[in-house]
């Protein structure tokens, strides 16, 4: 479709069968597996007192000083509550990804540190209450919403950190690994990821007692938006069932774009919004929901604690391992088969971690996989040392980042390593 004719199928009316079918279409785009990208979300402290609020124009100040684009091709932006969050430019593969993100992340990192400021080693706020930084009829909608459900969503508005990867679809033809069969692997893989990588062990001051306590968040925010899409034979499908039955959180138009309580697209699409719903309100929708696993054009992998220094590396080589090389997936689904027996695979990993026997043993199983498959990926020395030194320190003792922080905490009072040691992870 051309561009110019863009606009007026955007602003037409559209029906409910045209919009799921729509949605349907435009989730998965096929492609070989190998490339990806990563969003590498920090919150920011001050380095003198951390527990001081940094407002967004004040680490935009200290990034805009450079005047120069990022030298690996990623690009800035910032959250609600003012974390900082990298996107890196779509890699063909892991050793591109991880050399352009450490030459993006080091450029960022010297800019904060020079203006007097820090990345936080932690995924959700420690101490600060959650504050809004930013202005825009989008955020104070959200608000609206989420405060329906409770305090939760401002909680993980402004004060909750991730890493998000960013996957191909995969094929859809015989004997490859297509969209299908990704999407399974993945979501089958999630509890184990929640508890190898979890690292937001305290709120309000003190141990929260969830070793991932950014996703107890999630897990208390708007259910319609947040929870896992069903699954199924045909994701597709299912995911636009999910997109049409989540509730609309916000109507971009002029002044408030409040959304009408209860008011899902798909009761809009039936006539009961407050005007004719359209395809950009459709699209514009889309980028409003939350799931674990969201799919657009290629997965987004969206339940992964932000880690400390250079963490977001081994996680990001571990992920991919797992997902994209067929011998290292298939030793991973032997590893994680126990873990769907557990009542509640993604609470328990949240909370215990890898404190619970089952997820210890997938999560092991499913590191010595990936360490196996980096050499096969051409990961590169640096890659392969930092993903061996993640296990050894957590994985292979049971235990995940938020351990080694609550460790630290209960023998120094402090969420930060002393800075001649730095954050590793």
């Amino acid at each position: 479709m051309s561009t110019a004719m863009r606009p007026e199928r955007d602003l037409r009316p559209l029906s409910e069968a045209e919009a799921e079918m729509y949605v349907a279409s435009v989730c998965f785009k096929t492609g070989p597996p190998g490339a990806a990208g990563v969003e590498i979300e920090r919150l920011i402290h001050e380095v003198s007192e951390p527990r001081y609020p940094v407002p967004v124009a004040r680490v935009r100040d200290a990034i805009e000083a450079s005047r120069k684009p990022l030298p690996g091709g990623g690009v800035i932006s910032f959250e609600p509550g003012g974390q900082l969050e990298v996107s890196s430019a779509c890699a063909p593969d892991l050793p591109t990804l991880a050399a352009a993100t450490r030459a993006d992340l080091a450029t960022v990192e010297t800019l904060l540190v020079d203006a007097g400021l820090r990345f936080s080693p932690v995924a959700l706020d420690p101490d600060r209450p959650a504050m809004r930084s930013l202005e825009h009829p989008r955020y104070a909608a959200m608000e609206d919403h989420f405060d329906r459900f409770g305090p939760a969503g401002r909680t993980m508005m402004c004060s909750t950190a991730s890493l998000q990867i960013s996957l191909d679809a995969g094929f859809d033809t015989p004997g490859t690994a297509g969209a299908a069969q990704r999407w399974a692997r993945l979501h089958a893989l999630l509890p184990v990821f929640i508890a190898m990588f979890a690292n937001s062990p305290f709120h309000h001051g003190i141990p929260s007692g969830w070793r991932s306590t950014r996703q107890r968040v999630w897990l208390g925010t708007d259910p319609t938006r947040t929870a896992a899409v069903p699954a199924s034979v045909d994701p597709r499908g299912a995911w636009a069932r999910y997109a049409l039955d989540a509730l609309v959180l916000c109507i971009p138009g002029q002044g408030s774009w409040i959304a009408p309580c209860g008011l899902t697209m798909r009761g809009w699409l039936r006539g009961e919004g407050p005007r004719p719903a359209t395809f950009s309100d459709v699209d514009y929708h889309l980028t409003t929901l939350f799931p674990p696993v969201r799919p657009r054009g290629f997965m987004e992998l969206r339940v992964i604690d932000a880690q400390a220094g250079g963490g977001w590396e081994p996680v990001t080589a571990m992920v991919m391992a797992l997902m994209d090389d067929e011998h290292a997936a298939d030793l991973a689904a032997e590893a994680c088969g126990p873990v769907s027996a557990l009542a509640d695979p993604i609470g328990t990993a949240a909370r215990d971690a890898l404190a619970d026997p089952v997820l210890a043993a997938a999560a092991l199983g499913c590191a010595e996989a990936a360490l196996d498959a980096l050499p096969r990926m051409g990961a590169d020395a640096g890659t392969r040392a930092m993903t061996a030194a993640f296990i050894d320190r957590h994985t292979s003792r049971g235990q995940c980042p938020a351990d080694a922080r609550l460790a630290l905490w209960r023998r120094t009072g402090s969420y930060f390593d002393p800075p001649e040691t730095g954050e590793v992870f």
